[in-house]
Formats: C-alpha cells, structure tokens, sequence
C-alpha cells in the first residue's frame, strides 16, 4: 500500500499569500496535523521574490516594478532575486525525519529535485540535477530550487521555468555596474531555458502540474492525493500574509 500525501493546486495568489500558505502549511505539518504536502502553484501578478538574506533595495529596481504591476516578497529561504512569471512553483512540506528525506541537506535537495526531473521527463525532457540547486537540460538551467529547515520540518520550494523573459527580468533587477548588463543579459540567455523553448510548443500549468504529479509520486513512491488548506491553515496563512509577507519590516530588512 503505497503512502498517501497531500496535493494542493493554488494559482493565481499574490506573493505575500503564496510565501504565507508555504509557511502556513510548514507550521500545520510540524504539530503533526497535516499529511506531507507538495503544492503546485502560480504567481499574479508577477512577482520577484529576493532570499532571505538579501536586501531588497539592493537587489530590485521598486519604482520599474511598480511601473510594470510586478509584486515582490522576502522568502524565509535563502538563494538569490528570482523572478516568478510563466513558471510552475512547486513547494514540499515534509517531517526532517520522515524515512524518505535524506538527513544531509545537499542529499535532500538531490532527492527532491529527484521529482522534478522525473516529471521534466514525463514530458519529453532530460534533465539532470546541478548541485547545489538547480536543474539543467543540455546544460542549461529550467529549474531553480531552494530550502529551510525550521521546526524539524523540511520546507523545500522551486521553480519549473515554462517560459522565460530574460530582457524583463533584468529591468526589474539592480545591476551593479551598467556597462556590464548588456552582458549578463546575454550570459543568462545562454543560461537558462524553459519548457516551451526545449519542446517547441506551448504547454499550460495544467500540463505541467500533471508530470510534476508524475515526477512526485514515482521518485517517492507514494499517491499524491488532491486536497484542499484547513480551516486552521487559512487561518495562519492569513496570519502570516499581514504580519510577515506584506509588512515592511520583513520585506525590507537588511
């Protein structure tokens, strides 16, 4: 009898709400109350989320955001400035000490990642994971990934790029020094790619969400079962949205 988890599909939240229901669900599963659970989800409006420890006035140009409609959050997990558009974001919530995690962090990247490929290939594409934490196909990056541990619970969240717009991307982030943007931008075009790039064809969230679905179940070996957030989780998501997600004080601290 193979074990059953939680899915929750969720598009279309803002990035305050989407970083709350991360956290919301990482709390209920720590107090035992939930199953392990693996989100799909979407961002809107677009949105840039900077890591736990950047600065986001450093990083991100707020006037051109604010220009273009494009959201922003902290994460409460570190890595870089991502810019979240036409992606699917998956996030696990799992017990540190559940027996399929590995207890070595860059061994639970690996194993989670582990789901992203198998669902990248249940679409047609090969990829392989790129420590610490990405996912490349014909060397170039499609999915970027990053991790907390908080409350003996592991909180794992990634993007599975659909498409990419690197030129936009840019406008909304802080180069350094302008003379070299031209490059970086070129650099990152050489980088990165995304699903509709690699298969030739435009394929939609419900597309992708159903190989990741693939992806999670077969390198876990269990039956993603659709659910939806209790009562208590909306409750602390709400929490978390206005005290945390949307506050100054979190978003812009150093």
């Amino acid at each position: 009898m193979k074990e059953e988890w939680r899915l929750l599909i969720t598009e279309d939240n803002n990035a305050a709400v989407n970083m709350a229901i991360d956290k919301a669900v990482m709390v209920a599963n720590s107090e035992g109350k939930i199953l392990p659970t693996v989100r799909f989800y979407t961002w809107n409006p677009p949105a840039i989320s900077i890591g736990y420890f950047q600065s986001l006035v450093d990083e991100v140009d707020l006037d051109v955001c604010k220009n273009l409609g494009v959201d922003y959050v902290r994460r409460i997990t570190g890595g870089g400035a991502v810019f979240h558009d036409a992606e699917l974001t998956y996030s696990i919530v799992i017990s540190e000490s559940h027996p399929e995690i590995p207890k070595n962090i860059m061994d639970s990247y690996a194993r989670i990642c582990g789901a992203v490929i198998k669902g990248l290939n249940s679409l047609g594409i090969d990829s392989k994971y790129a420590p610490i934490n990405d996912i490349v196909t014909n060397g170039k990056k499609i999915s970027g990934n990053a991790q907390t541990r908080k409350l003996k619970t592991i909180l794992q969240h990634g993007t599975v790029l659909m498409d990419v717009d690197v030129d936009k991307m840019f406008c909304l982030l802080k180069v350094p020094d302008e003379k070299i943007r031209d490059k970086l931008i070129s650099d990152v075009k050489e980088r990165v790619t995304s699903i509709n790039h690699v298969l030739k064809k435009h394929l939609s969230f419900s597309d992708v969400s159903k190989a990741m679905k693939i992806g999670f179940e077969k390198e876990f070996n269990i039956n993603l079962v659709k659910g939806k957030l209790t009562n208590e989780e909306i409750s602390l998501a709400k929490k978390f949205e206005k005290e945390c997600f949307l506050s100054k004080e979190w978003n812009h601290k150093k």
